[in-house]
């Protein structure tokens, strides 16, 4: 395979497209605004760095770390204490024993020390900040700042994902998804927009995108799909099953629709399978934070998952803190390289991820075959042991009435079972759920039942989680 990196010849990414021109007398060559001359120039160093080795990748890693540890030395009470504490010395060079001594930070961690995280001198080329905040979904949010550098990758790392699978960047993108102010979003029209997002517009000329908000009930979002006609569809997992099984039933779908996205939440294979028979289209996913920004692509060739590791320090552990190897489910543990506002050294995510062979494709990028989900979404047994269940709409469908699930273990011993239903559930049809339940937990748990006659409600940032574990982890 020849690779950018090695053939001179190979085109650039969006070759068929100019790029806006700042110049209103200048069409071609085009003159960019800065932003977007900043944009290009980070994408350009990211189509070849990802060929480099998995060594080239961790060289340039450390080399960006010791500029972090340093800032977060001088300018953080929490990296301050903790560097003196286990003896690390910001100004020596990094190696693998000594960055493996640092301890995980906790998510709770930040949640109450989240000043003692945060620069108190924000170097002046990074840019002012911004606050983000997440969606709260395990109902404590998490707050960060981010500066305008952090930003700007992050849109590179977007227009990465666009060129990777090729996108159409003059098509038209439609968005489902909680929207960032309640005053956009709204059925049943939505919002329209002249352009894809930040991430292009100060770079390509896109086409239009409109913005529907998550909490619309899914027959208000399959008649507005009806009527956008769009090339691509944006949104949450359980959201396009959702979406694809009411065409399904209804025998209908988007005429022009070309690419399915998803993000946000754990992507079953059911719904990839679902996808492909209802649309005839794959779906493309991606694993992001709002703490670390992307984490891993889809790769555009292959099922796994490329870490994104030019921006992200990305480990995935054992329970004893080494590294799993192919196979292997461990914990994620994220490291942003570029963010010196709120600084995050080996934070410990709560997700599990599985660990993937190298990839054919050819790029160095190390893999993730699957994101397996939250601790909260681990099943305790009453022994201890905890496991993934592995849940399908489908089985329940075919003994009764429903259309959506969620269980919500609340003791080692009782499940709360949420369906939406069609209509009433007979004793029988109850008994039968009882059973199937039983029979994908793998024991009899104590169960009770919550019906529903429309959805289910989701979190207040419009994620939907089919199983959840209540219980102390």
């Amino acid at each position: 395979m020849s690779h950018p990196v090695t053939d001179p010849d190979a085109p650039l990414p969006f070759g068929h497209l100019v790029p806006k021109s700042e110049l209103d007398v200048i069409a071609w060559p085009a003159f960019p605004p800065l932003r977007g001359l900043v944009l290009l120039g980070l994408l350009y160093q990211f189509e070849r760095s990802q060929w480099w080795s998995p060594d080239q990748l961790r060289v340039q890693q450390f080399r960006q770390l010791g500029h972090l540890f340093r800032h977060a030395h001088t300018t953080t009470r929490h990296y301050r204490r903790l560097f003196n504490r286990i003896g690390l010395d910001p100004t020596k060079p990094l190696d693998e024993d000594t960055w493996r001594s640092i301890p995980l930070l906790q998510r709770d961690t930040l949640q109450r020390h989240e000043l003692r995280l945060r620069s108190t001198h924000i170097p002046q080329p990074h840019g002012p900040t911004h606050e983000l905040i997440s969606s709260g979904s395990t109902g404590r949010r998490v707050a960060i700042q981010r500066t305008d550098l952090g930003h700007q990758i992050w849109c590179a790392v977007t227009l990465r994902e666009h060129a990777w699978h090729g996108r159409d960047l003059g098509a038209k993108l439609a968005i489902i998804r909680h929207p960032a102010n309640a005053n956009i979003g709204n059925p049943p029209d939505g919002t329209p927009s002249r352009g894809w997002g930040p991430a292009t517009h100060n770079v390509f000329p896109t086409g239009p995108s409109t913005l529907l908000s998550i909490h619309t009930d899914i027959a208000t979002q399959a008649a507005w799909l009806l009527r956008e006609d769009p090339d691509y569809l944006l949104t949450h997992p359980s959201v396009l099953s959702a979406i694809a099984k009411h065409f399904r039933d209804h025998g209908e779908r988007p005429r022009k629709l070309r690419g399915l996205r998803t993000i946000s939440e754990t992507l079953p294979n059911e719904t990839r399978a679902l996808c492909q028979e209802v649309f005839g289209l794959p779906i493309v996913d991606a694993y992001s934070c709002m703490e670390a920004g992307y984490i891993a692509l889809q790769c555009p060739e292959n099922p796994g998952y490329h870490l994104q590791s030019d921006t992200v320090l990305t480990e995935v552990l054992r329970d004893d803190g080494t590294p799993c190897a192919p196979g292997e489910v461990g914990r994620v543990v994220v490291t942003p390289l570029h963010n010196f506002a709120t600084i995050l050294i080996r934070y410990q995510l709560g997700d599990y991820a599985e660990v993937g062979e190298p990839c054919p494709c050819g790029r160095g990028l190390p893999v993730i075959r699957r994101i397996a989900g939250r601790v909260r979404n681990l099943l305790t047994l009453p022994d201890g042991r905890k496991v993934w269940p592995r849940l399908k709409t489908t089985a329940y469908g075919q003994v009764a009435p429903v259309h959506q699930l969620q269980l919500v273990q609340t003791s080692l011993t009782h499940i709360e079972a949420r369906f939406a239903v069609d209509r009433p559930v007979t004793a029988d049809e109850q008994g039968r759920l009882r059973e199937a339940i039983h029979n994908a937990l793998g024991h009899p748990f104590e169960v009770s039942f919550v019906w529903f006659e429309d959805e289910i409600p989701r979190s207040p940032g419009g994620k939907y989680e089919d199983f959840r574990s209540d219980i102390a982890s």
